[in-house]
């Protein structure tokens, strides 16, 4: 410690001890995000893929946001977070490009697929007969890996078409993607808008399928008790439960999401702050460490998976064919 004649900590090294402090919790923080990113998405891809109970189309959908956010924790989320706590663009402007890319494919994946989850439900609630012969898992596959090929595609077509926008200077240094006026117009309506519409439309017109379902439900208990309805009555909570639990899902994502579209709007009207901005963008992030947690809260079959996992029992013959659902 530096002491002047006064026996007092010279200012301005307290200073620097203060802010490398702050800097040292900041980061403490954001490898704990990181991790319950990382692991926490990747107990849903093991689960997923592990155990043959869970191979439905509805978890095909599950399993392809498991893996965006996998993704966005290992690619994006430490570079953000990096970025947030320094004020300053720290890397290569060769690493910008790249960091732009995959941070706007992985937003988008993570949007496409909730409205894919939102289609799903709808279709499954709306006309369960024609959904399970057109809903099979090959057909969900299908539709998952052309959503991913598709969106690449996108994403490297409008970085082409606009290039890219970086910064450099020692600090602070910047790097941000700048759409020209008609650009930003289509991927507002492609990534923001159009998503959105279809997520808040089915999912309106799937909680009022499940309010009719539940008065069908307290019907058919009242007039009869046969074997029949009783089957037909658990399948109807079943689907009433998941969309329900997937609602959570979506909504949570979407409130996400929307601070983020707003800025946007408004960056193509005033000037923001990159702070503000910056913080605007993590909320958009930080969903997928938040979705781990949702699942554990609300799905019981996640949170056996995760302790027969955890206790390596997955590596036991035959424990793909565990009934995780009971």
């Amino acid at each position: 410690m530096e002491l002047n004649q006064s026996g007092q900590c010279d200012r301005f090294s307290c200073a620097e001890r203060s802010v490398s402090a702050v800097s040292v919790f900041l980061y403490i923080c954001a490898a704990a995000v990181v991790l319950l990113t990382v692991f926490g998405n990747l107990l849903i891809i093991i689960s997923v893929c592990h155990f043959k109970q869970l191979h439905t189309p509805t978890n095909m959908l599950i399993l392809s946001l498991a893996v965006s956010d996998f993704l966005v924790g290992v690619f994006v989320m430490p570079t953000a977070l990096v970025w947030t706590i320094e004020s300053c663009w720290m890397f290569s402007a060769g690493y910008c490009l790249f960091y732009i890319l995959i941070s706007y494919f992985l937003t988008n994946i993570s949007i496409y697929t909730v409205a894919l989850i939102a289609v799903d439900r709808y279709f499954a609630l709306s006309n369960p007969f024609l959904y399970t012969k057109i809903a099979t898992l090959s057909t969900m596959c299908i539709v998952v890996l052309c959503n991913w090929f598709i969106l690449l595609l996108y994403n490297i077509t409008l970085q082409y078409f606009n290039g890219y926008y970086a910064k450099m200077t020692m600090c602070p240094g910047d790097c941000f993607f700048m759409l020209d006026e008609i650009w930003s117009l289509v991927d507002l309506l492609l990534t923001f808008a159009l998503p959105c519409s279809v997520i808040i439309i089915l999912y309106g017109l799937v909680f009022v399928i499940v309010k009719k379902h539940a008065t069908a439900i307290r019907e058919l208990n009242t007039v009869t008790n046969t074997q029949t309805t009783k089957h037909m009555t658990d399948s109807m909570k079943s689907e009433r439960k998941a969309a329900k639990n997937l609602g959570i899902l979506v909504s949570v994502f979407l409130a996400c999401l929307f601070p983020y579209f707003i800025y946007t709007v408004l960056g193509n009207l005033i000037e923001i702050e990159v702070g503000n901005f910056q913080k605007v963008l993590m909320l958009v992030y930080l969903n997928s460490a938040i979705n781990p947690v949702i699942y554990a809260l609300f799905y019981p079959w996640f949170r056996k998976c995760v302790k027969i996992t955890l206790t390596l029992q997955i590596l036991n013959t035959d424990s793909a064919l565990i009934n995780v659902l009971s």
